[in-house]
């Protein structure tokens, strides 16, 4: 596909011969990423919508069936509700049947509102409908039934495209027809991870912390702009959903990277001896980049970033541009 950028996914095509190599899991470890995912994916989908069940709240009452007081009705449907369409999905995924129809999304819509606006459940919008707080102009309800039979007709998988930029592409598609009154981000990040699933890949976990990046990203590629922000908060998505998978395949219970064996960028400057300004610069010419960002915006480095570091500053004493050594960094990868 082209954005006018070249995203490039050779980490993941790594992860995933590597993951690969160690299928098929054991009963066991399918069942413990199955679970944690379950609640996980649950927890920070309705959250980015506003659900106000923490994540243990929300492994309440979906694994307990109890309920939580001072939160609505309809947040504990929201949670329920997301955890059994997960659950489809991962029965979809299961199956020899690959091809996405209008039946399943619209099932998954319908199980998302079940209980909470069965009248719009599973069913396009008649009305026009707005995002709070944003500038994007939706769709005519008019044209909501064409823009969906293209979105069906259209095949997503386009010649050369990564199943993970195709699973980003259909929910960056979905988000922005918005085809229901409620519901529709959701669906989109089921409909995301559905792909993702059956294309071998750990889902796409955004986190709580990435919702205003996130939701920017979206609305800068539905205003005209690059999609390359976008597409960068869904691959890292993915990256820590591998670590995760990893982590549990290693004996490790599955939970996000430890952020304490990660380096903030004032911690990597110590450990190479060069200075704030400079790695802020590398990073600006993509020879370095985070594995991660605390809840209050710092950047996180795994370890060997500080190999990478010196082995930056080797060639630079070789007289090599930073475009140069840019090149040889993307080498290493391939």
């Amino acid at each position: 596909m082209v954005y006018g950028f070249i995203m490039k996914y050779d980490s993941l095509i790594q992860k995933k011969r590597r993951l690969d190599e160690s299928r098929p899991f054991s009963p066991e470890v399918l069942h413990n990423l199955e679970r944690w995912f379950l609640i996980e994916l649950t927890y920070t989908s309705n959250a980015l919508e506003g659900n106000t069940l923490t994540r243990l709240e929300t492994a309440v009452v979906v694994e307990k069936g109890l309920t939580v007081g001072g939160k609505t009705l309809a947040e504990h449907l929201e949670a329920t509700n997301h955890a059994a369409a997960l659950r489809k999905v991962l029965e979809i995924a299961r199956s020899p049947v690959s091809t996405l129809t209008e039946h399943i999304l619209l099932d998954l819509h319908s199980m998302i509102l079940r209980g909470i606006d069965d009248a719009s459940a599973g069913r396009y919008r008649e009305i026009p409908v707005r995002i709070s707080g944003s500038r994007v102009v939706l769709p005519n309800p008019a044209k909501v039934a064409i823009l969906m039979s293209d979105f069906f007709r259209d095949p997503l998988a386009m010649a050369g495209s990564h199943p993970v930029e195709i699973a980003a592409e259909a929910h960056y598609r979905l988000v922005t027809i918005h085809p229901f009154i409620d519901g529709n981000g959701r669906t989109a990040r089921l409909l995301m991870n559905l792909i993702l699933l059956q294309n071998g890949y750990p889902p796409a976990l955004i986190r709580t912390r990435d919702r205003v990046p996130y939701l920017k990203s979206l609305e800068q590629a539905q205003l005209g702009g690059s999609k390359e922000d976008y597409l960068k908060i869904i691959s890292r998505s993915v990256e820590r959903s591998f670590a995760i998978y990893f982590q549990a395949l290693g004996g490790e219970g599955p939970k996000e990277v430890i952020e304490s064996k990660l380096l903030r960028i004032g911690d990597l400057a110590k450990k190479t001896g060069e200075t704030l300004a400079t790695l802020r610069h590398w990073m600006k010419q993509g020879l370095l980049e985070p594995a991660d960002t605390t809840e209050a915006g710092y950047q996180l480095f795994i370890p060997q970033t500080a190999e990478r570091v010196g082995r930056i500053r080797e060639w630079q004493s070789d007289r090599r541009t930073l475009a140069e050594i840019r090149q040889e960094l993307e080498k290493e990868v391939r």
